[in-house]
């Protein structure tokens, strides 16, 4: 119930400051599991994720986030932590028992926010190993311009029009032994 409440806050939020456009919301499925790999540019990027699916979206945060008061927050609505830079097998496990009841996890597989001049940081091979162990489809998703809202302009916020454009599922059981090895090169392209 907090989740629909906060996701439809944001989603009045976002479309009048944000204009907020989605498209390709047919290639999500309505039902099982599903990972969600996004670009990630700003601060907002998660809300603006939430907001445009059209399920529950559970997401995998670094664990920096998890402070107190916020971490409650963050946790009662879906999210996470995982601890960048190696392996977290407790990050990893929870995001299979999401998965393996059939709900929807987030990644942002650049590991963090894309403060470069290039469209994306390379995706990070390992973030892909949930949806491989789980067998379950990969959507690739690009959010556009959303950096203008507020990263362009500390501490200041900006109107901009945000686009969140879903691509079709990729499975990664469908794919041959060279696009399972650079499965997260394939889902950038």
């Amino acid at each position: 119930m907090i989740y629909t409440l906060v996701k439809n806050l944001f989603k009045i939020l976002f479309t009048i400051f944000l204009r907020l456009k989605v498209e390709g919301t047919e290639n999500i499925p309505k039902d099982g599991p599903l990972v969600i790999a996004s670009n990630h540019l700003s601060l907002l990027d998660p809300p603006v994720l939430g907001t445009a699916a059209t399920r529950k979206v559970h997401f995998m945060a670094k664990e920096e986030l998890f402070v107190p008061v916020l971490g409650t927050i963050y946790k009662i609505l879906g999210a996470f932590p995982v601890r960048r830079g190696g392996a977290d097998r407790a990050a990893i496990k929870h995001g299979i028992d999401i998965l393996e009841s059939g709900q929807v996890l987030a990644i942002f597989p650049e590991g963090t926010r894309n403060k470069t001049e290039d469209l994306m940081l390379p995706f990070k091979e390992g973030s892909f190993k949930i949806a491989e162990k789980s067998g379950c489809p990969i959507i690739p998703m690009a959010i556009t311009n959303s950096a203008d809202v507020l990263e362009a302009h500390m501490p200041r916020v900006k109107k901009a029009h945000v686009i969140v454009e879903y691509g079709k599922p990729i499975y990664p059981n469908e794919l041959d032994k060279e696009q399972k090895k650079k499965i997260g090169a394939y889902c950038q392209d």
